[in-house]
């Protein structure tokens, strides 16, 4: 749901000039649109998962270690997680002051952004042992180095949609699949039980 969430701030915030005001509408209906359904599929997850007494991860091929836990569980967030998460939001704070003291113009900062979170989702997968995260956080961080590089060009106008919308919608599409993923092993769990 966070990823979700983030992702539909990400282009609600930069779907803008260059894109026409229709093209950008659209953008932004369509993001908050998968939010929803993201939150509607948790939400459903959850209530066949009371029901059946059991949680689906194991069947959807994230099946709890030692180290991690299904999806929002309690040992996703252990020491591991608050390291990254408090470097992320070093990396984020420290590197739009220091943007800001180089006077570099706005757009770079989300590019900057886009590269930190992305980084952050590769540094996630060997903590949460889910390789599968380090993918949209490796087009995220492609996506971030693209804005960067795009900041010092005659393009700067389109690194927010660059790194802010193309990272918003690839995080919304990694989390609308892995929710049908979770509802499809609560599904096939639910009928295996009956």
């Amino acid at each position: 749901m966070v990823g979700a969430v983030f992702g539909a701030v990400f282009v609600v915030i930069n779907a803008q000039s260059p894109l026409n005001t229709l093209t950008a509408g659209l953008l932004r209906v369509i993001a908050c649109l998968a939010a929803a359904s993201v939150l509607a599929m948790w939400f459903l997850t959850v209530r066949r998962e009371r029901s059946a007494g059991t949680p689906a991860a194991a069947s959807a091929g994230t099946t709890p270690s030692a180290g991690t836990a299904r999806p929002g569980g309690p040992g996703m967030y252990g020491r591991g997680y608050l390291v990254i998460l408090v470097a992320e939001v070093v990396l984020l704070y420290g590197g739009l002051q220091v943007l800001a003291a180089w006077e570099r113009p706005v757009q770079t900062n989300v590019a900057w952004i886009a590269l930190v979170v992305g980084v952050h989702f590769i540094a996630l997968a060997p903590v949460w042992k889910d390789w599968m995260i380090a993918v949209p956080g490796t087009v995220l961080s492609l996506l971030g180095v693209a804005g960067l590089v795009m900041v010092s060009t005659g393009a700067l106008d389109w690194v927010p949609f660059v790194s802010g919308v193309l990272s918003g919608v690839v995080l919304l599409v990694g989390c609308v699949a892995f929710g049908w993923r979770i509802m499809a092993a609560t599904r096939a769990q639910a009928v295996q039980t009956v």
